[in-house]
């Protein structure tokens, strides 16, 4: 008789999902500390900008490089070493002492985060088969992300309130270093490493995986990725996605502060409405697209759903700029953060769809492209409130890129290759078990 499934897969994702909400608490935190922040260091809301976008630069280096490194030494090692790195540095972010100590520190931060979307792809491919990827992927980079958000503006804004905001960070660091104890014992590479996965949920897991996903040897090779055309469409998605993201992430509590005059508790509240939408979003995306993968088998679909879901985001944003109220921009902003996050958890499944043998330098790949929206979007947004004294013309911005990216999902992606065929089938002994 064979042995029950296992399900130690969701132990490892549930790490991962902890592992992503700790990361964005931490590089949303700075933008409930802009007033303590210019006071303290002597920076302007320009220069807070610049500050804003110097965590993506190192952001988009390391999450490019993290791909091979990834897929070389494994997600463990990866993870491990840019957590011990990320809350060294959030500690040190409140005695930085100037701009150029801010601007550095968030660069470090951002090389210390910018390996967790890779290595969490790497994960799912080694630990999920396709079938479970979608959902997965979707609580990784949607529900994760907007729940970190949902939560972090209260969160942090509490802390503040109790701790001082140079002790919110030094909490933070602490949960850094209490998931990094976690991971050292419970985070295995692959589901043969761990003692406690069975043979019935092994076989689960190879059920709709690649063979290149099963046995690749962890080699780097940059042309296949750098040649691939879905990749590239990939990535000019991802970046019109990331500049509203980003966008919002550094700006949204500003904007409420600033064009409606509430207070900090009143921001983090209404801050909310839009990472509790994304929730909803990230999770009608990860069921859609597994639902619609298991009835065609077609990886393109995916990007087809993220085309419709970006275009309708970047329609949504049209009243914030065309009748803006306090009501109208809660309502609106969170619309179009909501529907955006439909895309939350897909663009990583599309990108091992794109080259399964190499998911974690596919993964960091796409990710650079969304971290390059994030040294564009917060400057861009800093400049225009700078010149304009208004964020009218950043919202206009956000719904143009949505259009481009939207199209270039919808319109140019390979229609046959690789990527369009579906996945090998190994029998599941579950299905067939004798008790």
């Amino acid at each position: 008789m064979s042995s029950p499934r296992s399900n130690v897969r969701w132990l490892t994702l549930g790490l991962i999902i902890t592992l992503i909400v700790i990361n964005y608490i931490d590089r949303s935190a700075v933008s409930y500390t802009v007033e303590p922040l210019t006071e303290a260091f002597g920076i302007t809301k320009s220069q807070y900008g610049l500050i804003s976008s110097a965590f993506s630069i190192g952001y988009m280096v390391f999450a490019f490089l993290a791909g091979p490194l990834v897929d070389r030494y494994g997600a463990r090692r990866t993870l491990l070493v840019g957590v011990a790195l990320w809350s060294v540095v959030t500690a040190l972010t409140p005695v930085a002492g100037s701009f150029a100590g801010l601007f550095l520190a968030r660069i470090v931060l951002g090389a210390g985060e910018g390996p967790g979307f890779p290595a969490a792809t790497r994960t799912v491919s080694r630990w999920l088969p396709q079938s479970e990827r979608g959902t997965a992927l979707a609580m990784i980079g949607g529900v994760a992300v907007a729940g970190s958000l949902l939560i972090g503006g209260p969160v942090v804004t509490q802390l503040i309130a109790g701790l001082g905001w140079r002790g919110m960070f030094w909490f933070l660091a602490v949960l850094g270093v209490l998931w990094f104890a976690a991971a050292w014992a419970l985070l295995k590479n692959t589901p043969e490493e761990h003692p406690k996965v069975s043979e019935a949920e092994r076989a689960h897991i190879a059920t709709g995986q690649r063979e290149e996903e099963r046995t690749s040897s962890g080699r780097v090779e940059w042309r296949p990725v750098l040649t691939n055309r879905n990749l590239w469409i990939i990535a000019i998605g991802y970046f019109a996605w990331g500049f509203i993201f980003w966008g919002f992430m550094y700006w949204l509590p500003d904007y409420l502060s600033t064009e409606y005059d509430l207070g900090v508790t009143d921001v983090g509240m209404f801050a909310i409405a839009p990472w509790a939408a994304g929730i909803v979003g990230a999770l009608i995306g990860g069921v859609l697209t597994d639902r619609v993968f298991q009835r065609t088998g077609s990886p393109r679909t995916r990007l087809t759903i993220m085309g419709v879901a970006l275009l309708l985001s970047g329609a949504a944003l049209i009243p914030i700029f065309t009748a803006p109220s306090l009501t109208v921009s809660v309502v609106f902003i969170s619309l179009g953060v909501g529907i955006g996050f439909v895309t939350g958890g897909i663009w990583w499944v599309a990108a091992i769809d794109a080259a399964p043998s190499q998911p974690g330098l596919a993964a960091g790949f796409a990710d650079a492209a969304f971290a390059s929206s994030g040294i564009v979007a917060p400057s861009a947004m800093g400049y225009i409130v700078t010149t304009t004294d208004s964020f009218s013309s950043g919202f206009v911005l956000m719904t143009g890129l949505a259009v481009i990216g939207a199209l270039a999902l919808l319109v140019l992606p390979r229609r046959t290759g690789p990527a369009d065929q579906p996945p090998s089938r190994v029998p599941d002994p579950e299905s067939t078990r004798v008790s």
